[in-house]
């Protein structure tokens, strides 16, 4: 599933504006799916478990694979260690951790973040990049 983001859901108390992507539904738990944000393919992830507190959460990071040279990662492996989600790279299977977007092989490697919460079911993305991505 691609999507294209184009509804401004608004600003939050601090000012920032956020992004209606798709409904929750629209993303199975403890799946990932692609969608185009601001002219780049972000991976959007519904983590559920009993960890959460039977809860869902949302996480998103940039879909591209720097090692892999491939816009991949919406389709990668899901997994977690003490509470830390990571995603692993269909292709070369590196992890990126899915809140600060570090290679766990190669901390030099980072891959963006972005924002990210569901409000009324509604997965939305903050139109703030949260980190950018560096190459060795």
């Amino acid at each position: 599933m691609t999507t294209e983001a184009k509804a401004l859901s608004g600003s939050d108390m601090s000012g920032q504006d956020w992004v209606a992507i798709c409904q929750l539904s629209d993303i199975a738990k403890n799946t990932g799916v692609c969608a185009e944000f601001n002219g780049e393919q972000v991976a959007i992830f519904h983590l559920y478990s009993k960890a959460l507190g039977e809860e869902s959460e949302i996480k998103a990071v940039g879909n591209y694979d720097p090692f892999g040279k491939a816009n991949v990662l919406s389709r990668g492996l899901i997994t977690e260690k003490e509470n830390s989600y990571r995603i692993a790279s269909p292709l070369l299977k590196q992890e990126y951790c899915l809140t600060t977007g570090k290679c766990l092989q190669d901390e030099s490697i980072v891959i963006p973040t972005y924002k990210a919460r569901v409000k009324d079911s509604v997965v939305e993305l903050c139109a703030a990049l949260e980190t950018a991505a560096t190459e060795a």
